[in-house]
């Protein structure tokens, strides 16, 4: 019996990630990316998918927003006092800025308007309100623990 993708399993897979439109997003390397099943590198909904796959087999799926990177949400976008930036940080739009959340947790923002008081800062997932497309292979599954499959 074959090793299927599911937890307790070290995954090595190939993919290519595109808006449903077809703008490529991401991709893998030819001999594709390893992670382990479940360990947060792949959103639950990209995993979910994978699960019972085995090696050599592909598929192809689109993964709407909500399940992905979620719906782009105007409370993310915040209008900043310039005086709590780094004075040597060169602001400009387009910069990928860092701050902690209430956890201590890095949070990426995007500054996407400047003006003489205030950076206007999007802390949406750059692909959030977007549909995807993920075109997957699974190339080796092997079981690393005993984890029991948890259903999904």
């Amino acid at each position: 019996m074959s090793i299927v993708v599911g937890p307790g399993c070290r995954i090595r897979l190939r993919f290519r990630l595109e808006l449903t439109h077809g703008e490529l997003v991401d991709e893998t390397p030819n001999e594709g990316a390893t992670f382990l099943y479940g360990d947060g590198n792949l959103p639950e909904a990209f995993e979910r998918r994978l699960f019972g796959m085995a090696v050599n087999e592909h598929q192809c799926f689109d993964v709407p927003s909500e399940e992905a990177f979620g719906p782009r949400r105007e409370e993310n976008i915040q209008r900043i006092d310039r005086g709590r930036f780094s004075a040597d940080i060169g602001l400009e739009s387009g910069l990928v800025v860092s701050f902690a959340d209430a956890q201590d947790a890095e949070l990426p923002g995007v500054v996407i308007d400047l003006d003489a008081e205030t950076a206007t800062v999007d802390f949406n997932h750059p692909l959030a309100g977007k549909d995807l497309r993920f075109d997957v292979t699974i190339l080796a599954v092997e079981r690393v623990s005993n984890e029991i499959a948890r259903s999904r």
